[in-house]
């Protein structure tokens, strides 16, 4: 399978990238599908079932929610997040939902869009089926699709296509220049032709589209990115949607942090691409009056506690790699913006880069998906994610970044995922925050050597996959383990 940037990278909603942005792809896969085999206009009920940890977890996700707005034709990249409660009540209100915004039919939610707590297809533990019937009753069209992580959707024939292949979709491959399946052959590529971790992945990227239109694509995803942050760290500090009562905490955390760092009246991030001039602060007032020197690391938990508060709530995020772990690569990102001397929008494309080819060992060669490994997948791989690109930004060789990737995985490994009532609330958005001090923790300690190291990358990608294999379910994102049953019973 080739693995883009932009597909570990895709702008969507929160709060989960298997759980809410991948039905909803599904969903709208199903009713075009319907619309292509000219099935649409005969269409009087559809009934989406929702099984594994779709259906376990998925009221807390907003998975049924997704599947509406995926029926009426709501892409993730595109779905209007200030008015998608709305339509999905007026929807159920109303008893009437029209696919694709044209073909009206009768709608019951309860019936229509149905979450098994018990039950689960072969093959993945995020499985939907989706089924459309005529007036009489008869079916029109029956498709099962999985929700494999990261918001990617393959239909049960691509799936068991994907299992005979080792686990890659059974997709057109497309010719690269220096192709690499595993850190070994991505460090073989750099050495044999004195490149960068970025630059292999951008000549990469450059076979499936122009390189301009690459840097131009990044950098959207940065600017979503930055945007998120500063969403999360001007709303209101209410309460977080849900039921469990968890209020915000970067808004009072932004305005603390201002009023200690001499920063009131400036904006959470950037407004422009990065430039000297252009900075937040933070860098130079910490300089300036000899502030705490960890200060910097108050600034990183702000900025992942603030994407990860805006996923919770279901706004507009970027999956990086997934939801659950939306804030580690734009908080440490921040930090290399923020607090590093000379840091430029090259940086960022570069950073970028590197991050993703780090992701597209662990999607080829493990799993994103905590459903599938656990939070390892989600956290763990973030982790990695963004330890190996600051890494390479902050100067360090190829093998000093594999080897920051390599930190970054190995002490998240065994993590469970296990969030309270279903909801991607805890621990999963302080876990990003700690996350994102260990990337920066991991990315400092391997430029301090040599970048050799005794565990590879590899290798604990492999232990990872394993790992995952070995846990119990009850701790793959069912919320039928660890502290989302503790916290009930006490």
């Amino acid at each position: 399978m080739t693995l883009s940037a932009l597909d570990l990278f895709s702008v969507g909603i929160g709060p989960s990238s298997s759980h809410t942005v991948g039905p909803m792809r599904a969903a709208r896969r199903f009713v075009v599908e319907l619309e292509v085999a000219g099935l649409l206009e005969r269409v009087a009920r559809v009934q989406v079932d929702l099984l594994g940890s779709l259906g376990a977890t998925g009221r807390g996700h907003a998975s049924d929610k997704a599947v509406i707005l995926g029926l009426m034709g709501a892409t993730p990249e595109s779905v209007d997040t200030d008015t998608a409660d709305e339509r999905v009540a007026m929807a159920t209100d109303l008893g009437v939902i029209a696919l694709l915004g044209t073909r009206a039919i009768d709608f019951e939610r309860s019936r229509d869009v149905v979450l098994h707590l018990r039950g689960r297809l072969e093959g993945h533990p995020n499985g939907m089926t989706c089924a459309a019937f005529d007036a009489e009753g008869h079916v029109l069209l029956e498709r099962t699709f999985f929700s494999i992580g990261g918001g990617f959707v393959l239909s049960q024939e691509e799936f068991a296509a994907a299992q005979e292949n080792g686990g890659a979709a059974a997709t057109d491959e497309v010719e690269l220049p220096y192709p690499f399946a595993n850190a070994a052959q991505l460090l073989d590529q750099c050495a044999r032709h004195d490149l960068s971790i970025s630059d292999v992945m951008l000549a990469n990227e450059s076979a499936l589209r122009p390189a301009a239109a690459t840097r131009a694509a990044l950098l959207n995803i940065w600017s979503v990115m930055r945007d998120c942050v500063d969403r999360g760290c001007h709303r209101d500090a209410g309460e977080l949607p849900g039921g469990l009562r968890v209020r915000r905490r970067a808004p009072q955390l932004f305005d603390v942090l201002r009023e200690r760092d001499g920063l009131v009246g400036q904006a959470a991030t950037p407004e422009s691409a990065p430039a000297a001039e252009g900075l937040q602060a933070g860098a130079a007032v910490a300089t300036r009056r000899a502030l705490d020197p960890l200060a910097p690391l108050d600034w990183v938990g702000l900025y992942a506690l603030a994407v990860n508060e805006e996923n919770a709530s279901g706004g507009r995020i970027v999956t990086a790699p997934t939801n659950g772990a939306a804030g580690i690569i734009p908080a440490v990102l921040h930090y290399y913006v923020n607090f590093v001397p000379d840091a430029d929008e090259e940086g960022v494309v570069r950073f970028l880069l590197t991050a993703a080819a780090i992701g597209t060992l662990f999607k080829r060669n493990a799993s994103i998906s905590g459903a599938e490994v656990g939070c390892q997948g989600e956290v763990g791989s973030a982790c990695s994610m963004a330890a190996g690109a600051l890494c390479e930004v902050l100067g360090g060789t190829p093998q000093q970044v594999e080897n920051a990737a390599e930190i970054g995985i190995e002490h998240n490994l065994g993590l469970t995922c296990d969030p309270v009532g279903g909801l991607v609330q805890i621990p999963c958005i302080e876990r990003n925050a700690v996350a994102s001090a260990k990337a920066i923790n991991a990315a400092r300690m391997s430029l301090h050597g040599d970048g050799s190291h005794y565990v590879s990358l590899d290798v604990a990608i492999e232990t990872m996959r394993r790992t995952g294999a070995d846990m119990r379910e009850e701790y793959k994102e069912t919320s039928r383990g660890g502290l989302a049953v503790s916290v009930v019973a006490c």
